[in-house]
């Protein structure tokens, strides 16, 4: 077990393979590619769980030697049941038992025993947690006390949560932007992230505690880079929701540190791009793919420094 805190690991992730990016999973049955199918249109759970399993396996496999850490997407399991469940954890397993970091995105959010009780499912390595990941995706909107069990246990483990502060979805504008006291909610989110984050500040500068913060709106981000120092930023919606480099140039620091892009669609179905339809196999064109949004970002903002 590492006492390493959760951002200097991470920041040392990102140095060691020279890239923020970050890779989904989010697997889907209709996406997956028809070999993985077996030309099923209709699986059972378990089938379907098993080709999950398969299918994230060998993105795993593709992935990492090159980037710093995997985001599986709960969702896409949990539904699924049971046997998706199962799948995921040998998921998580799996990218563990090849060296990269794992930010179980599921979103959570509640107060006191069940917000404590989310806490020590996800965060930490085992045996501190059953899921043994790095880091889980947190909903601060039950309030400050709903994020406090999380900190806490995050701090504790050695690991670290991301706050959704400005989410990449058209639709985050209909609350996170509304005014309070003159000011859009997600600006108050990001102080009182700031804060949390400055009293677990490592080596690198961040604390335990994130920020996510859309690649959809760059502004935003530029702005909430400079309103939260300490904080390191997850930002989705690269890739396949709209999101270019320039677009999130504005969330690193002149070193190359800062944030970790997530590419999901873009990446794990890159066998139905027909930029990558050359390619003799659904695993040369994720290897393609992620080695194209690497450069990219690398030749455009300052993660090319690193």
């Amino acid at each position: 077990m590492t006492s390493k805190p959760f951002s200097d690991r991470l920041c040392e992730a990102i140095k060691l393979r020279q890239t923020p990016l970050i890779v989904g999973l989010d697997p889907r049955w209709e996406q997956l590619p028809e070999s993985l199918r077996n030309g099923v249109t209709i699986g059972s759970c378990q089938t379907k769980s098993e080709a999950f399993t398969k299918f994230c396996q060998e993105i795993i496999d593709v992935v990492a030697e090159r980037v710093p850490a995997v985001k599986p997407q709960a969702a896409f399991f949990e539904e699924l049941g049971s046997s998706g469940m199962v799948a995921l954890e040998a998921v998580v397993d799996y990218a563990k038992s090849r060296g990269l970091m794992v930010i179980m995105d599921a979103k959570r959010g509640d107060i006191g025993s069940t917000a404590e009780a989310y806490a020590r499912a996800f965060l930490g390595e085992k045996p501190l947690s059953p899921w043994g990941c790095d880091c889980l995706t947190v909903n601060p909107y039950l309030g400050a006390d709903s994020l406090t069990p999380f900190v806490k246990t995050a701090v504790e483990n050695s690991a670290g949560i991301f706050v959704l502060a400005k989410t990449s979805n058209p639709g985050s504008q209909t609350l996170q932007e509304r005014l309070v006291d003159g000011q859009p909610v997600y600006t108050l989110v990001a102080d009182h992230i700031q804060s949390l984050s400055a009293q677990s500040i490592g080596s690198s500068g961040y604390g335990a505690v994130g920020a996510v913060v859309g690649a959809t709106y760059p502004r935003q981000l530029g702005e909430l880079r400079e309103r939260m120092p300490n904080v390191l930023f997850l930002v989705p919606g690269f890739g396949a929701q709209g999101g270019t480099p320039k677009d999130v140039a504005g969330g690193f620091r002149e070193d190359g540190l800062g944030s970790v892009i997530n590419s999901s669609r873009g990446i794990i179905f890159a066998h139905e791009s027909k930029r990558y339809s050359h390619l003799k196999n659904w695993t040369s064109a994720v290897e393609q793919a992620t080695r194209d949004a690497i450069a990219e970002l690398a030749a455009e903002t300052n993660a090319g420094r690193l």
